[in-house]
């Protein structure tokens, strides 16, 4: 990244490392047509303001999140409406052969109307440290810096986000299990 600041082509390595994942995101968040912009948006930002970047951060993946979840602020009310049509048309699709994982598929369609619901109407806050910690994997610490909030605010919200999602699934008998580090499972969405 530092490179950039004297030679600006070399911001092209960091479009190249980093743009799949962040269109990804982006994808999930606001649509394909959306995304394109925004991914553009993103990078011109992100060049735009490369020169505050902290370079003893090891990776800029972080950084460029923070700045994408900022554009995708702007495009809220679509991401609920999206994600409410989503939740309905799962529910709506038939299943086509009767085998064990058809039916596991029509219980998820059955369940993704209400956890599709129940992300669109969490807070901001809840909702992008959630999708940035269940979409992109990314760690307690790298939300922290996408979102540039401190890790326990972080922990805080996704422990309040699970807490509403969980209010959707009936009681299974299974305790939630932890990751190795004593973090709390990551939720599938």
């Amino acid at each position: 990244m530092g490179e950039s600041l004297h030679d600006p082509r070399r911001f092209a390595l960091l479009f190249d490392r980093h743009a799949g994942v962040v269109f990804r995101f982006l994808i999930r968040r606001v649509g394909r047509d959306t995304a394109d912009e925004l991914l553009g948006d993103t990078f011109r930002i992100a060049f735009e303001r490369r020169e505050t970047f902290d370079r003893d951060r090891p990776s800029a993946r972080p950084w460029l999140f923070g700045i994408a979840t900022n554009l995708v602020a702007k495009h809220r009310r679509a991401e609920a409406r999206r994600l409410r049509a989503a939740g309905r048309l799962a529910a709506e699709a038939p299943p086509d052969v009767p085998t064990d994982a058809v039916v596991a598929g029509v219980d998820a369609r059955q369940v993704w109307p209400r956890v599709a619901q129940a992300i669109a109407e969490l807070p901001d806050g809840e909702r992008d440290a959630l999708l940035l910690y269940a979409w992109e994997e990314l760690t307690y610490e790298e939300v922290a810096v996408a979102l540039d909030i401190p890790v326990g605010t972080v922990r805080s919200r996704l422990n309040r986000a699970r807490g509403r999602l969980r209010e959707l699934t009936p009681p299974s008998g299974r305790q939630p299990t932890t990751e190795p580090t004593g973090a709390p499972a990551r939720i599938k969405l």
